[in-house]
C-alpha cells in the first residue's frame, strides 16, 4: 500500500540553521499494516508524514501509494487518498456546527455539492452507527455542537472524519498527546476497533513506548531521519520498554534520551 523509496528533506540549505530532516529514509507497509512510529525530538517523525502527505515536496527519493507515484502530486490532490488526525484535538473540527453536519462534511468529501436537502434520516441513522462505536455516548448527542464537546470527545469526532471515507493510508500524529491518560486509552481503544473494523493501513507517531509497543503489528524507530528499527510478529509482541531501549542503543550507537519519552 505504501512504499517509501530513499526520500531525503534538507530545510535552509545553504544557511547556518541548516537542517537534514529526512536522510534517505525507505519504508513500505503492506496492505493493513498498523505501524507505530516512535523516535527522539528531531528524529524525522512528523516530517515523514508531512512528506508522505505532500505538505512540502522531498529533495530525492519516491513515495508510491497503493502503486502510483505521488511524489509530485501537491497536497489537495493527495488528500483524497489519506485520512489524517493531528496532536491538537481542536483542529480536525468545526467548532460552531452538530457532530452529525461534521461527519456531513467529512462524508461528502470529494463529492459534488448541489442544492438539495441537507443531512438525510439515512444518513443520520448512520452517523449514529459510527458514533455508538466510539463507545462514548455520542449517538445520542448528534447535534450538538461540537465546540462544547471535551478535547477527547473531539479527537474522536476527529479521527471518525479522518476514517469514514475509508482512505488508502491514515497518518495519526501523536493524536493521543494532548489528551490526559484515561482520555487518552479511550481515543486509543476507539482508535483500535475503527482500524480493525475497516483493515486500515496506519501509521501511528507517539511518544509513549508502552503505547507503540502493545499496539498494531509493527513498531518502526526513527533516528536522525532514518528508519533504524522495524520490529514485527512475535518479535514486537515479546517487546519490553527495557528491550526497545537497549535495542535503540545498539542500533544507533547512544543512549535514549528523550524525557518526553522516557517519562510517558
Amino acid at each position: 500500500m505504501l512504499q517509501v523509496n530513499g526520500i531525503s528533506k534538507t530545510f535552509n540549505k545553504g544557511t547556518i540553521n541548516e537542517k537534514m530532516a529526512l536522510n534517505k529514509l525507505s519504508l513500505e507497509l503492506d496492505e493493513g499494516d498498523f505501524v507505530t512510529v516512535i523516535g527522539g525530538n528531531g528524529a524525522g517523525k512528523s516530517t515523514m508524514l508531512n512528506a508522505l502527505a505532500g505538505v512540502f515536496q522531498v529533495d530525492e527519493g519516491d513515495i508510491i501509494i497503493d502503486g502510483l507515484n505521488v511524489t509530485f502530486m501537491p497536497e489537495y490532490k493527495r488528500a483524497k487518498f489519506l485520512g489524517r488526525v493531528f496532536q491538537d484535538p481542536m483542529m480536525g473540527t468545526a467548532a460552531n456546527m452538530g457532530i452529525d453536519e461534521n461527519l456531513a462534511l467529512a462524508y461528502r468529501r470529494g463529492k459534488f455539492r448541489g442544492l438539495g436537502s441537507g443531512i438525510t434520516h439515512k444518513e443520520r441513522q448512520h452517523y449514529k452507527e459510527l458514533l455508538s462505536v466510539l463507545g462514548l455516548g455520542l449517538e445520542n448527542r448528534i447535534t450538538s455542537k461540537v465546540g462544547l464537546l471535551s478535547g477527547g470527545q473531539r479527537q474522536a469526532i476527529t479521527l471518525l472524519m479522518a476514517t469514514l471515507k475509508r482512505p488508502k493510508l491514515l497518518f495519526l500524529d501523536e493524536h493521543t498527546a494532548a489528551l490526559d491518560p484515561k482520555t487518552a486509552a479511550t481515543v486509543l481503544d476507539a482508535t483500535k476497533k475503527i482500524v480493525d473494523k475497516d483493515n486500515l493501513t496506519t501509521l501511528m507517531i507517539t511518544h509513549n513506548m508502552k503505547d507503540a509497543i502493545a499496539i498494531g503489528n509493527r513498531l518502526v524507530m526513527l533516528n536522525n531521519g532514518q528508519v533504524i528499527l522495524d520490529i514485527k510478529g512475535e518479535d514486537k509482541k515479546k517487546l519490553t520498554v527495557d528491550d526497545l531501549l537497549h535495542k535503540f542503543a545498539q542500533a544507533s550507537g547512544e543512549e535514549f534520551t528523550n524525557d518526553r519519552v522516557l517519562l510517558s
